[in-house]
């Protein structure tokens, strides 16, 4: 069956709003510095973003940016999401309009409103997320549309998506459409919390219903229950086909075919906001493996999409990445 995309993304629509921030923010406001927090009512959102400074607001949600980075690069890319009938909700599909991503999950209505991530960035360029998850999470098997995931070369899951049991369900739902019809899966980890949160879970899923995994260092050693990168790294390579894991400025391994290949972090001038870094890598190198790409070229990708996006703030490209990875020779 020919893929009408190259990439399906399933994951938790949310709405950024962005600020510059200083430590004595975060400490007010009792934020873990670097990391996602989860908001349980508006009303606490509300306080937190009245005392933010000037912000930016951008469809944002973690799966939902690296699909952004795929159309980005040139890739055709679809998304899986919920938002409620409501301003941010019409941001957000805006948004995935505008950089032509195929996007059409009907919207929640009557409920909670659409999901946001207030994300404070302290001048070294590290985010601290506090995240309010509204309708996102009340995703279930019946919002998957069979055609996108059967349709997409990848299926690319969101790790956010995965705290409530009927979403752990629509993952496995997914896997298994995109397996019937001869597709890959591919699941970022998302952030160490989550894994703290779904460690025997997440390594079920990975054995079971997962080629293409996508972590950080302290997420991956996590996930196995080690402080030893390279002893995490054997692990997954017993459990994955293929694994790319980012280590920050020291750059990224992949995990392929058994094969590991160690990837350089690609210099910026200065990073500005570290938000969606991890998003962009993922983009580069779905998008690679998506167009038969080799596993140094696609960690190039990913370098190369996480360089652009820390650049700058906001969590999505400001510069045609498919001209970037042109004028690079990738």
């Amino acid at each position: 069956m020919t893929a009408t995309y190259d990439v399906c993304g399933v994951g938790n629509a949310i709405v950024d709003v962005i600020a510059p921030c200083d430590d004595a923010f975060l400490e007010r406001h009792g934020i873990a510095r670097g990391a996602m927090t989860l908001i349980f009512d508006e009303a606490t959102g509300d306080a937190l973003l009245a005392d933010m400074a000037e912000s930016h607001t951008i469809a944002g949600g973690s799966g939902a940016n690296s699909i952004a980075g795929i159309a980005s690069l040139g890739g055709r890319a679809a998304y899986i999401g919920k938002v409620a009938d409501d301003r941010l909700g019409t941001i957000f599909r805006a948004g995935m309009a505008a950089e032509g991503v195929a996007y059409d999950t009907p919207s929640h209505r009557g409920g909670p409103s659409t999901a946001r991530c207030l994300i404070n960035v302290t001048p070294d360029g590290q985010r601290s997320m506090c995240t309010y998850l509204g309708c996102s999470p009340l995703m279930t098997a019946a919002d998957l549309d069979e055609a996108r995931i059967g349709g997409a070369q990848i299926l690319f899951l969101e790790g956010y998506l995965f705290d409530r049991d009927e979403a752990k369900a629509a993952f496995v739902t997914a896997a298994e459409i995109a397996r019937k019809h001869g597709r890959k899966v591919a699941l970022s980890l998302s952030d160490l919390f989550c894994v703290d949160r779904h460690g025997p879970s997440f390594r079920q899923l990975v054995r079971n219903h997962i080629d293409i995994l996508f972590a950080n260092e302290a997420e991956i050693t996590q996930l196995y229950g080690t402080t030893d990168f390279a002893a995490a790294v054997e692990a997954v390579r017993a459990d994955c086909g293929f694994a790319a894991l980012t280590r920050s400025e020291k750059g990224a391994v992949m995990v392929a075919d058994g094969q590991v290949v160690e990837v350089a972090a690609e210099p910026v001038a200065q990073v500005v906001d570290t938000t969606g870094a991890g998003d962009l890598f993922a983009a580069g190198v779905l998008f690679g493996l998506a167009n038969g790409r080799d596993p140094a070229t696609c960690g190039r990708l990913g370098a190369m999409a996480a360089a652009e996006v820390i650049s700058h703030f906001g969590p999505r490209p400001e510069t045609s990445l498919k001209a970037l990875a042109a004028a690079r020779g990738l």
